[in-house]
């Protein structure tokens, strides 16, 4: 994937690179130099993004007691 340097030297990370690395607006990204000389791009907040489905999981309320239940399951 290649993006092209801004005259400001800023760069878009690319939307595969940034849901592999859970990069999310805000995050705090680090660039190292691995030692075959290419360049390493880290997350370093550690901040995991809530998930689609954590987004779903929840508590309906109170549910029904088990009498209740019977209740309506017998009619």
């Amino acid at each position: 994937m290649a993006t092209t340097v801004t005259a400001k030297g800023q760069v878009t990370i690319p939307k595969p690179v940034r849901d592999l690395l859970g990069i999310v607006p805000g995050s705090r990204v680090d660039f190292r130099r691995a030692a075959d000389g290419s360049v390493v791009l880290a997350r370093v907040d550690r901040k995991q993004p809530v998930s689609r489905f954590a987004k779903l999981r929840g508590h309906a309320g109170e549910g029904l007691t088990t009498d209740a239940i019977m209740a309506l399951t017998r009619g």
